[in-house]
């Protein structure tokens, strides 16, 4: 397994945002977090990534304890991260954007500048190489991020909610890029999204959270049925398990 969380709890103050939260992402998978608001998927983002450290329990990333490392620390590792907001300097451009990644990396294969190239011709961004990101619509914006996690030379790239705001023809292209980082790239991928079909469709193994609880981990065609599911997806209405996926 190329990351493994060991009963990772956070708690602040009297807020259990996870509580004994185990995964096991094996290298050269898609797998998927789900759950609905609340349920602790960003926190045990930020957790995994060193945004802040674990209340209790222990993270491991290729072998190695990386629980009490720093977020940079970790990506140096090769652990690289997207965010909900789109993390862009609006000032600069596609490539040094890229480049920021690459620099905060920085223990991929090549010289630098090479590593930024091979990440702007395979996400096929060279006709906005030197656009400014303030120019670039939503869509493109994502695949930049991803682009600048790709140029640091990670071995797991983390994507949270990276499906949001985007057109039903926007996330089929997405999803396509995503498989292409996993497949062509050899990236494994840990993907939290809301958008349930398009993570059952896209992922290989899944787990669900609820309240900072693993209620459900297994394959992805399991997850409309699970009882514990349904009630926390359905139970106030508030989510459809629908059959379409994108």
């Amino acid at each position: 397994m190329i990351l493994k969380t060991e009963s990772v709890s956070k708690i602040f103050g009297k807020l259990v945002a996870l509580q004994d939260v185990d995964i096991a992402v094996a290298e050269g998978e898609i797998f998927g977090i789900a759950g609905p608001n609340g349920a602790g998927k960003s926190t045990l983002f930020n957790v995994i990534a060193g945004t802040f450290p674990p209340s209790s329990g222990r993270i491991h990333f290729n072998g190695r304890d990386i629980t009490s490392l720093k977020a940079h620390q970790i990506c140096r590792l090769g652990l690289a991260r997207t965010f909900q907001v789109p993390q862009t300097f609006a000032t600069l451009s596609v490539f040094d954007n890229i480049r920021v990644g690459a620099t905060f990396g920085g223990d991929g294969e090549g010289s630098l500048r090479d590593r930024i190239e091979q990440a702007i011709d395979f996400l096929d961004l060279r006709r906005v190489r030197d656009t400014t990101a303030s120019n670039l619509d939503l869509y493109t914006t994502k695949l930049v991020m991803m682009a600048a996690c790709l140029a640091t030379g990670c071995r797991l790239l983390m994507l949270d909610e990276p499906l949001a705001g985007l057109s039903m023809a926007e996330i089929t292209d997405f999803l396509k890029a995503v498989r292409h980082i996993n497949q062509d790239g050899g990236t494994t991928i840990l993907m939290i999204e809301h958008i349930l079909d398009s993570l059952i469709e896209v992922s290989k193994r899944m787990v669900i959270l609820d309240n900072g609880d693993v209620i459900y981990r297994g394959q992805p065609e399991g997850v409309r049925k699970d009882p514990r599911v349904v009630e926390v997806y359905l139970g106030d209405g508030k989510v459809s398990l629908g059959e379409g996926v994108p």
